[in-house]
């Protein structure tokens, strides 16, 4: 009885822990089945599916009016699929043959055991079609996109490239990635458990969605203008390079910003030089930055007496001088244990303030500067936005390279107050000057102006920050009139266009090391005087022969806006 009762006991313990064991089982298939259905359905679809992007077409930029600057190109990329390719020899002749490519670099490729191979990008789409009229067995051609510049050499700096991932590198294109990158689609196609596409059975495709249309400020027939006149300048003077910045000083839009010489945008990696054979891959590389260096927004100089025009506001705004204040100067003025130079080695004798901003006479503004001081200086600096970056909207803007408040003593004083000991971007000085002419906005230099759809419905429109009471409407005016006559009656007279009120000043300023006797030469100017709607700035690094700013740099804006005034519709008085 005893052994038929523990044999019973033992079959139900073993009967408890099957059905336990069975319970859990099902427990765990049902999880699997139900629960985590759509988990394993999409693990065995992955293993079933092949995936291959396609490309979304980037968003294109416009000029103002609606001319395309950046659109893009249909290319073809090659690729292989290693387990579908049946015949390889015949694969690797004929891609080789099609693609102008070398047959061992072909094999290793076509050879390669992987789920998909690139053979070559950036395919003219003639050579993809006749490669997929070939029904080569394993051989895919997908459409791609490649960015295309129609104007080549337009505003290559400021518009920038793209990579061969069709994303930006430099410039606009960058600045407004999020914008005009778009949406990549995919391809999907069903394959068995070798890798094989299955017969009859349909792709499935998500579309990709393009991006977005970019609309700037800036007019390509000005920019076009603006480039030849710097090209011709830089021919005639041997320059180094020369830059142009055209705006509207009422709202801070970029019409022109050119940097010659320009770099070809269809051919971004290609340097200009006859050099590039003997270089070294770093040697090329830092070769290639300094081709695509905005020199506008990226370099400081020493903006020379175009600097005056900020002294002038200060003084007048803080009451240190008066129109008619009069000033004598020998050809120098002594400062401590230095002797100041003006331009004119006989000196200007005895004039007024006036005459001596129509002169760009040293000795006066160092004058006004030492009458000022350290802390009004820098106070006026902060307050104009010396001491911050514009805000444009280009990456790589750089700041202001100034001295410590506590590090100026007088000589320092002196020489700041006409431009040197200091270094500023171009754009920082004529968005500053714009807005010590506009009424005393500070405004934030821009181009892009708004985003669009494919079919031109405005998405959005960019606004840009402005500051008021920079300095008092009656400065403004001031100076508005000052350098009238600055243009009508003294340095910069070669910058007169007849029939239309002109502003402006000029600089020659020495770069550093001071031995080297290199020089800038600067012009910037603004029209009409009363009301300007433009504001134009040439820079001319190290120029040949004659090198002053009033000889070389002012007839360059005189003549741009000789010619860009009526087609802006500002007519002649």
């Amino acid at each position: 009885m005893k052994n038929k009762t523990y044999n019973k006991k033992k079959v139900l313990v073993v009967f408890v822990g099957a059905m336990i064991l069975i319970l859990g089982l099902m427990g765990r298939l049902a999880y699997l089945m139900i629960w985590k259905a759509d988990y394993y359905q999409k693990k065995a679809e992955a293993l079933h599916e092949r995936e291959r992007e396609i490309k979304a077409a980037r968003g294109e930029i416009i000029d103002c009016n609606g001319k395309i600057l950046a659109t893009n190109r249909t290319v073809c990329t090659i690729s292989v699929i290693h387990s579908q390719v049946k015949d390889p020899e015949t694969v690797i002749k004929k891609l080789a043959a099609a693609l102008d490519m070398d047959e061992e670099t072909v094999r290793k490729r076509v050879e390669k055991v992987s789920s998909m191979e690139r053979i070559k990008t950036n395919v003219d789409k003639e050579t993809g079609d006749a490669i997929r009229n070939m029904e080569l067995d394993g051989v895919k051609v997908d459409e791609d996109f490649k960015r295309y510049y129609p104007y080549n050499e337009l505003a290559s700096r400021v518009l920038g490239f793209t990579g061969g991932d069709n994303q930006g590198i430099i410039g606009l294109e960058v600045k407004y990635e999020e914008y005009l990158k778009g949406i990549n689609g995919t391809i999907l196609t069903t394959t068995d458990a070798r890798g094989v596409e299955l017969e009859g059975v349909a792709e499935d495709r998500v579309e990709p969605v393009a991006g977005n249309t970019l609309q700037i400020s800036m007019d390509a027939n000005i920019q076009m203008y603006a480039q030849q006149m710097a090209e011709k300048v830089m021919e005639e003077k041997q320059a180094d390079k020369v830059a142009i910045i055209l705006m509207n000083p009422q709202n801070g839009e970029i019409l022109a910003m050119v940097n010659v010489p320009e770099f070809n945008l269809n051919t971004p990696f290609e340097l200009s030089t006859q050099e590039e054979q003997n270089m070294s891959e770093e040697e090329k590389q830092e070769a290639l930055n300094q081709m695509w260096r905005n020199g506008c927004i990226n370099d400081t100089y020493e903006p020379g007496s175009t600097f005056k025009i900020i002294t002038a506001s200060v003084g007048l705004e803080e009451g240190a001088v008066k129109l008619d204040d009069t000033f004598s100067c020998p050809g120098y003025r002594v400062v401590e244990d230095r002797k100041i130079r003006c331009h004119k080695v006989g000196g200007h004798g005895a004039e007024t303030f006036v005459q001596g901003m129509q002169n760009s006479c040293n000795p006066v503004f160092i004058d006004v500067g030492l009458r000022l001081g350290a802390d009004n200086f820098y106070k006026y600096f902060q307050q104009f936005g010396l001491m911050s970056l514009t805000g444009v909207d280009l990456p790589g803007e750089a700041g202001t390279i100034m001295h410590k408040k506590e590090n100026i003593g007088l000589v320092e004083l002196a020489t700041m107050s006409f431009g040197q000991s200091f270094q500023i971007t171009p754009i920082q000085l004529a968005t500053t000057v714009s807005s010590l002419i506009n009424g005393g906005r500070r405004v934030t230099p821009h181009l892009g102006v708004r985003v669009l759809e494919k079919d031109g419905e405005e998405i959005k429109t960019f606004e840009y920050e402005e500051k008021n009471n920079i300095v008092s409407e009656e400065t403004s005016a001031t100076m508005r009139m000052l350098l009238e006559s600055v243009v009508a009656e003294g340095s910069g007279k070669n910058a007169y266009v007849e029939g239309y009120r002109i502003g402006g000043k000029t600089a020659t300023s020495q770069t550093l090391p001071r031995s080297a006797n290199k020089y800038i030469s600067s012009f910037i100017g603004f029209a009409p005087a009363d009301d300007p709607q433009i504001l134009g700035m040439c820079v001319i690094y190290n120029p040949q022969g004659v090198y002053y700013g009033g000889t070389i740099a002012a007839p360059v804006i005189g003549n741009i806006f000789e010619n860009i005034l009526p087609y802006l519709g500002i007519e002649k008085e």
